[in-house]
């Protein structure tokens, strides 16, 4: 084990609770607002941040490299034929969409995903396990930091789409910024990576500039643009 395993599904768990916190915020108007990640809305983001979680279960249970692409790739498309308010409702028919991890509340189902994912990272030898992760293969200790790595960064997403308190928890804003190049040391493509096809990464964002705080420039790192465009 490395230095990444300390507290790891502890830090899963937290960056989580900042997303459903986040979650919980939504106003049915708003499941169509854009987001930070131009080619998600509101909704599309919760699906593919619950979808991601699932994904890595899967990978644990031995899947493969090529069916968490599919999925991941599925979920936004999928997500589209998804209306209404995602926090209750009829629950849809989830076998019917692929990709669509919400059915008809999304707030369940992501808070589900979340126990289910630091469950199946807590099962013995788990950190361990070598995975047919899509970038490389990896061990579960390095695939469980990228997740909670893309669970925090997410979470800044939806909070700047809706509005809500963009402060990321600020001990594991200065871990994952810490530990960046060792959580994806090794990987076909890494956020900062200057060849990257920007197909799992975004592309970095606007200089965070003198004095910016260790979030924005965390946030510049993974691609976002954390300044807002002036009022005209």
């Amino acid at each position: 084990m490395t230095i990444l395993s300390e507290q790891l599904i502890d830090r899963f768990v937290l960056a989580s609770a900042g997303f459903e916190r986040r979650l919980r915020a939504v106003w049915p108007d708003q499941w169509h607002w854009p987001t930070p990640c131009t080619e998600w809305d509101v909704r599309q983001l919760v699906n593919h941040t619950t979808r991601g979680n699932l994904n890595y279960i899967d990978l644990l249970e031995g899947g493969s490299a090529a069916q968490f692409l599919r999925l991941r790739d599925a979920d936004a498309l999928d997500s589209k034929a998804l209306g209404g308010n995602a926090l209750g409702g009829n629950a849809l028919d989830s076998k019917a969409l692929s990709g669509n991890a919400l059915g008809g509340k999304a707030l369940d189902a992501y808070t589900r995903s979340v126990r289910e994912c630091a469950e199946a990272f807590a099962r013995p030898d788990a950190l361990r396990q070598i995975l047919d992760y899509p970038l490389g293969r990896v061990t579960g200790e390095q695939a469980l930091a990228v997740r909670l790595t893309d669970s925090a960064i997410h979470t800044w997403d939806l909070a700047r789409a809706i509005g809500a308190d963009e402060d990321l928890d600020a001990g594991l804003v200065t871990w994952i910024d810490d530990h960046l190049e060792q959580i994806y040391a090794g990987l076909a493509e890494t956020p900062t990576a200057a060849d990257t096809t920007h197909r799992f990464f975004a592309v970095p964002g606007d200089s965070p500039g003198a004095g910016a705080s260790r979030q924005d420039r965390l946030l510049h790192r993974m691609g976002r643009r954390v300044s807002r465009d002036p009022v005209t």
